[in-house]
């Protein structure tokens, strides 16, 4: 596991106490694209399920990911493609 993507779990983890956390690196996939880090590690998919998620609509859920990684995403992360959900709630599909 990367360094990055430890990071991430570990700051989810701490700030949201997820009931389900997938943290995916799809670093490999942005290869010569913009944002694209040779050092690896600069594109993610999240799906996270919490509890702190409840009653938020999806830009809050959103925000309370981007405060909890905040930094990493100033300084490391290019791209987060975030699926955010409350437990009990069902996937969105495609996810």
């Amino acid at each position: 596991m990367g360094a990055v993507k430890h990071e991430i779990e570990a700051r989810l983890t701490a700030a949201l106490a997820p009931t389900r956390l997938v943290v995916t690196d799809d670093s490999e996939q942005h290869r010569g694209h913009a944002g694209h880090d040779a050092r690896g590690e600069s594109h993610f998919s999240v799906e996270i399920e919490s509890a702190a998620f409840a009653g938020l609509n999806r830009v809050a859920r959103q925000r309370a990911v981007n405060v909890a990684l905040a930094e990493l995403l100033r300084e490391r992360v290019h791209a987060l493609t975030l699926v955010c959900r409350a437990p009990g709630e069902v996937a969105p599909e495609g996810a």
